[in-house]
């Protein structure tokens, strides 16, 4: 709950699984948080009323607007948004904002989507990309953790390619069911493993005959079955930085490679870029939406004077 003096706009990055709320006074200051488990497959479509419900926790009133992204956007999100293709720079973005039908003051980010050979696409990602933007990252790869991992080279301030991994996803679904599934219970991580992992994933052979390497090792007795899980995890993480475009283009310029991510998760590929031979650099999700938030706000007070 806060008690802001003198709201300017909430920002909400709105996924499939969780929600996170920012309340921005009129000077792009962060004056209030909330985060929950909120997401767009727990409210059972009902987006109106958990903004609601949203805007009473954080003491907001209906005047203030609300600016959205995320999967909320999305076919199955409050209002689908089409996507921008990547030739639209990302300092455009505040300038294609979608209003929700029937919600007054209340409006969608749109994501982005590569087309052509590479058939990609993103939603939410483009804030933080944004809001890094404004903080100077303008060239090189910026890497996003979660479950669906994005790798985005940016070129001159705007989005040149991006690559998604499904590694949060596929980590997930290994730990649910499947021959891996026992050896995947929740453990504190084992650096020696995340490590054997991450080499694993150097050598560069196939995905699917490494994880069952995992088992291997487990039931040969070459790896504790409570080691496996951090082995899976460096091996999966591993595998995106195997890839020999990405690297090889980051490593043109290491300290031109940004982690966005949760610390946890962000350490971990941390780890995994050092193992490859590159110098990261980690920002703030939160610091980074924020930032994007304050150039939306920025735009809104424009048009207000035109």
């Amino acid at each position: 709950m806060v008690n802001p003096a003198h709201p300017a706009l909430l920002g909400i990055d709105w996924g499939t699984s969780n929600r996170r709320a920012y309340l921005l006074d009129r000077h792009g200051a962060c004056i209030g948080r909330h985060a929950d488990a909120e997401g767009v497959l727990a409210i059972g479509g009902n987006f109106a009323a958990s903004l609601a419900a949203l805007r009473r926790r954080m003491d907001v009133g209906d005047d203030v607007p609300v600016l959205m992204s995320g999967m909320v956007g999305s076919a199955s999100g409050w209002q689908e948004v089409p996507y921008l293709g990547i030739e639209t720079p990302l300092e455009r973005l505040p300038g294609h904002q979608v209003p929700v039908a029937r919600q007054a003051r209340c409006a969608i980010v749109p994501g982005y989507r590569s087309q052509g050979e590479h058939v990609d696409v993103m939603r939410g990602e483009e804030v933080q990309l944004l809001g890094a933007l404004a903080g100077g990252v303008q060239d090189g790869w910026v890497l996003l953790p979660g479950t669906h991992c994005k790798w985005v080279r940016m070129q001159a301030g705007r989005i040149a390619e991006f690559f998604t991994f499904m590694t949060g996803e596929l980590f997930a679904l290994l730990g649910q069911r499947g021959t891996l599934s026992a050896m995947l219970a929740p453990a504190p991580l084992d650096e020696a493993a995340f490590s054997a992992g991450l080499d694993a994933a150097r050598r560069q052979l196939p995905l699917t005959h490494s994880l069952f390497g995992a088992r291997a090792r487990v039931v040969t007795g070459a790896m504790s079955p409570g080691a496996a899980r951090s082995y899976v995890s460096g091996l999966l993480i591993g595998s995106e930085f195997a890839q020999d475009r990405q690297c090889r283009d980051a490593a043109g310029n290491p300290a031109d490679l940004h982690i966005i991510g949760a610390p946890a998760l962000s350490e971990r590929y941390v780890v995994a870029a050092r193992t490859f031979g590159l110098v990261p650099v980690v920002l703030d999700p939160d610091e980074v939406y924020i930032a994007a938030l304050a150039l939306f706000l920025d735009k809104g007070r424009d048009d207000a004077t035109e």
